[in-house]
């Protein structure tokens, strides 16, 4: 009777009591049958030693294979932790693969005179260079400095509608028959058309081998490329050496098609008077994402037909100048209204100051601005010199070009710049430790030590669940009844009334 009266009192006491009433329909299992399943488990499991413990008579050897088993679980421990730490230390191998080829892409290159403009342009304007100082900052991170000069306060003030990109277009470096004296790629006569003006920190540059050509040129032989014959014009190019442009001759920089030229104290300058043999190499380098390497996959450039960190550092600043100053340096990538020169003294340099000092446009690491690229391509570049010319070939070239050979000798720069060998060198930095390969050390582990494997793990999971529902239903059973607090409106009328007739 009083079973039933619990069992009754169980009705309509909610989802605990329902649960109750389950489980008071089927009886615990006993104490005995407690003891025979556990006992079945240890002599059925296949963790090796434990049914050695459950099945041994003598207390002695009990207690041996008690040790032996606890003994290799901890050292099991020890090694699937040590795995562990070692794989989410994300370890990483660097691997070098040279591979060889029948033909290779050619690089582009581009060309700038160490002395940027004309001389008689500049005759009355000393001003404009360091004009170009403050517009060309924007290529590179660091302060033109103390900006702060009268007679460029004076000069914005009297040449407001001054544009310094027409004035270095018009007045800069240019490329013709008269400073391309000679030009071949891989037995091929190029001409000046074949390339394409860019602005730098030297003004007018131009770049054999842009992107904008219908067709990749490659070369099939290494020994044999690019050779340029430069007239650099000294009596009629000229620069300010205040601002560190003391060299004659010229520099230039070997970059993928598809990125922009970087110059920033890495071209290679050959000087008047010099043969330059520059022998390239192509490394391609893979890195790997967060956590292993460095770089981001997700992120891409708007303006750029792939990623570099160069290319990202533009685009960030080009963003910056734009919010603050409203217009767009026109060295830099993008849509907007060109900056004047006023722009550019009062906001856009003051800008990159600032840029600088918080690290708005950062690189290197995964978190910065613009991390490493998870791929890119570099032309390390060996140069070895000779002076040009020969004294039979100074002869020579004076009749051909009827030039004097003490022009010859200040004025012109020979450039070859070809492949080292028809191979290019990959390399790549791969996970050390993939998950497979950890799943399979583990394992190993286990199978060495306990003799386990994935079935065990289950058994093991199995067990204590069993014992965890059993554990469950025991407290479920022996617990205090709980008052229900979800008593019906029709419930506490009643109530109500039987206390009111009290």
């Amino acid at each position: 009777m009083e079973k039933l009266r619990k069992l009754s009192g169980f009705r309509g006491r909610g989802l605990l009591g329902k649960a109750r009433l389950y489980f008071t329909r089927k009886p615990l299992p006993s104490l005995e049958e407690k003891k025979k399943y556990d006992y079945e488990f240890a002599t059925s499991t296949s963790f090796h030693g434990v049914h050695n413990i459950v099945r041994t008579k003598t207390k002695t050897r009990k207690a041996l294979w008690m040790l032996v088993v606890m003994g290799s679980i901890v050292l099991v421990v020890w090694q699937v932790s040590s795995r562990l730490i070692n794989y989410f230390s994300w370890p990483t191998t660097t691997s070098v693969v040279v591979q060889y080829v029948e033909n290779i892409e050619f690089p582009a290159v581009t060309f700038c005179n160490l002395n940027r403009f004309q001389t008689q342009a500049v005759a009355n304007l000393g001003i404009i260079f360091f004009l170009w100082s403050i517009v060309s900052a924007v290529l590179h991170m660091f302060n033109s400095g103390d900006n702060s000069n009268q007679d460029l306060n004076s000069f914005l003030q009297g040449n407001q509608n001054f544009s310094i990109k027409e004035f270095t277009r018009n007045n800069g470096f240019y490329l013709n028959s008269s400073t391309l004296l000679e030009c071949e790629f891989f037995g091929q006569p190029c001409y000046p058309e074949d390339f394409e003006h860019a602005f730098t920190e030297y003004g007018n540059c131009f770049t054999f081998n842009h992107i904008n050509i219908p067709a990749k040129r490659r070369v099939s032989v290494s020994g044999r490329g690019l050779s340029l014959l430069f007239d650099v014009k000294q009596a009629e190019f000229t620069d300010d050496p205040s601002l560190g442009f003391v060299d004659a001759g010229i520099t230039f920089a070997i970059h993928s098609p598809k990125q922009p030229p970087r110059f920033d104290g890495l071209g290679i300058s050959t000087p008047v008077g010099m043969h330059a043999h520059a022998a390239i190499q192509q490394v391609k380098t893979i890195i790997q994402e967060y956590p292993w390497g460095e770089c981001n996959p997700n992120i891409k450039l708007q303006y750029h037909k792939i990623y570099s960190t160069y290319g990202c550092l533009q685009e960030c600043k080009a963003r910056h100048i734009q919010k603050r100053c409203q217009c767009l340096p026109f060295m830099l990538p993008g849509n907007g209204t060109e900056c004047d020169l006023e722009k550019f003294y009062n906001c856009v340099s003051p800008m990159l100051y600032k840029m600088e000092l918080m690290g708005l446009c950062s690189a290197g690491t995964h978190n910065s601005t613009c991390p490493v690229p998870c791929e890119e391509t570099d032309y390390p570049t060996t140069v070895s010199y000779a002076t040009f010319a020969s004294e039979k070939a100074l002869k020579y070239l004076s009749i051909k070009l009827k030039k004097t050979p003490d022009y010859i000798r200040h004025n012109l720069v020979y450039i070859d710049i070809k492949y080292h060998d028809l191979n290019y060198k990959m390399t790549q930095q791969q996970k050390a430790l993939s998950v497979s390969e950890l799943l399979a050390d583990i394992g190993g582990q286990l199978g060495l030590f306990c003799g386990a494997s994935m079935i065990t793990i289950i058994e093991i999971v199995e067990y204590i669940f069993t014992n965890f529902c059993w554990m469950c239903v025991f407290l479920l059973l022996k617990a205090p009844e709980m008052p229900d607090w979800n008593i019906s409106d029709e419930n506490q009328q009643t109530q109500k009334r039987r206390i009111q007739e009290c």
